[in-house]
């Protein structure tokens, strides 16, 4: 057979990615500080991005436009898109940590009352026949107000007046450095000790003076020791309470019969040291947080339409407006002589406009899918969680004819402001739960506020096991297995009836 050379014509088709593709997928999931940050990078590498500012009217206000408005100057192209924030969860699991020792501390403390910037706002808002002139427009007088104090400088302070030896100011620096934001001591005392070549009674000694700093339990090492520091200031670390700190793993399972015996103290006493013990700060540190946490933007609004169905919208207010300027451009590009440089700005240009699409193909994605959602959930915004149906991203792809990937991006630290609240995307999409009766699917988040409401309606004489909680939703045509049960009620942090009843029995006996 002989071997020769030829020319084959054959067409195919492949899904190639483009840098273009991956920039629009990438938007999708982009939350709205990210997209700031990016539109940002944008600008500064392309001269034909800018951002532009809403007219404003007459009262000085930007008109609050409807979410598929545009405006299209003779010159220039510009376009409106959104994005949210995220969140965080919390632990939930059974143990010796802050939340489950103290359910009702939200880990923070209120800041203190207005500060520097709050008083002379008001005085320059508020007192206009002072006799002094307006405030600029645009003027930010917070600028002017002094920076937070953190933990560190706080403690800063505090050891240059305690310490005058050099070498333990030195070790109580070191130790500073090491403080977590809770004001927890993050580190291992051996190995300071052999990098600082310190002694252990130096290391001690320092350590001693800086548990004595304001506030009170800072330099702790675990949960007992800051409460013992609060303890000792009060003046009420008596050999009693010195034993219940030792045994907060008691304490975090309810186990209060334990309690009295090691304590050595009756069920009026422990109940008095369990409200000093709840009394006190486990994280003192966080008295000087600077609020780094970022707020929850909603992306979309819900609101009911006065022809009884739901209007959804874009928060115009998270929709970041970027123009493309064609007269400059064509001013630029008239004046190019180099073949490079006629290229590069076609390139730039084709990226911008590229962009503007791209962000109103992200809006659009974004509506579609929130009202695909708001049309399945209608039950829940009506009723409230019990009527939250089951979903998945499946069914939502779909129904709007996208791909499931697109939609699990899109639902991704995405927020919907309703009349229920603000809740992130994903919080529509959960699992079903057969129903006994053969009817409809119950929704997973549905079963456990049933769950919940089981166990808040319990008495110290009637604690439900869950066994008893899987017969009385069966009643109420929910089939659930026991182990379901026990998992929903581990992740709510809901202790097991053991531990509900003996807390139950020691709070009604407080109450006679």
């Amino acid at each position: 057979m002989a071997l020769a050379a030829k020319l084959q014509l054959r067409q195919s088709q492949s899904l190639v990615m483009t840098p273009q593709l991956m920039q629009s997928i990438r938007l999708l999931q982009l939350t709205h500080l990210e997209l700031e940050r990016f539109i940002d990078e944008e600008i500064e590498r392309n001269p034909f991005l800018e951002r532009a500012e809403p007219p404003e009217d007459a009262a000085g206000e930007p008109p609050r436009k409807e979410p598929d408005e545009r405006e299209t100057p003779a010159s220039e192209d510009w376009f409106e898109t959104d994005a949210p924030a995220s969140a965080e969860t919390m632990s939930d699991r059974l143990d010796t940590s802050l939340e489950n020792l103290f359910p009702d501390d939200p880990g923070t403390t209120e800041a203190p009352g207005p500060g520097l910037a709050d008083q002379w706002t008001d005085s320059w808002t508020s007192s206009p026949g002072n006799g002094s002139a307006a405030m600029p427009q645009g003027y930010d007088m917070e600028a002017m107000a002094a920076a937070a104090t953190t933990l560190r400088d706080h403690v800063g302070e505090q050891i240059a007046l305690a310490f005058h030896d050099p070498a333990l100011r030195l070790i109580a620096a070191e130790l500073a450095d090491n403080l977590d934001n809770a004001g927890y001591l993050q580190a291992d005392m051996a190995e300071i000790a052999e990098r600082l070549g310190a002694d252990r009674a130096a290391m001690a000694k320092a350590l001693a003076v800086c548990q004595t700093f304001e506030p009170t339990g800072i330099f702790a090492r675990d949960l007992g020791e800051c409460l013992a520091l609060q303890l000792v200031a009060r003046d009420r670390f008596d050999p009693a309470m010195q034993a219940l700190v030792a045994h907060l793993d008691l304490l975090a399972k309810r186990n209060f019969q334990s309690l009295k015996r090691l304590c050595g103290v009756d069920e009026e006493d422990l109940l008095d040291m369990l409200a000093e013990i709840r009394a006190l700060d486990p994280r003192p540190g966080m008295v000087f947080s600077d609020g780094g946490s970022e707020p929850v933007i909603a992306d979309i609004e819900v609101r009911a339409a006065a022809d009884g169905t739901w209007a959804v919208e874009l928060n115009p207010e998270t929709l970041p407006r970027v123009l493309v300027d064609q007269s400059y451009f064509t001013h630029v590009s008239a004046t190019a002589k180099q073949q490079a440089d006629k290229d590069f700005l076609a390139e730039c240009l084709q990226s911008a406009n590229w962009l503007v699409r791209s962000l109103d193909q992200r809006a659009k994605t974004i509506l579609k899918v929130a009202s695909e959602i708001v049309r399945r959930q209608d039950a829940f915004l009506v009723h409230g969680v019990r009527h939250l149906k089951p979903l998945n991203l499946k069914a939502v792809a779909d129904a709007i004819g996208m791909h499931e990937s697109t939609v699990s991006r899109v639902t991704a630290n995405k927020y919907m402001l309703t009349p229920r609240g603000v809740f992130e995307l994903r919080y529509f999409f959960t699992a079903a739960i057969a129903s006994s009766e053969g009817g409809e699917a119950h929704s997973s988040e549905a079963v456990r506020d049933r769950i919940r409401q089981l166990v808040d309606e319990e008495t110290a004489a009637d604690v439900l096991s869950d066994d008893a909680i899987v017969d009385m939703l069966k009643a109420g045509g929910i089939d659930i297995a026991r182990r379901t049960v026990a998992k929903y009620r581990e992740a709510m942090a809901i202790p097991s009836s053991v531990q509900r009843r003996r807390e139950k029995r020691a709070l009604a006996g407080a109450g006679r």
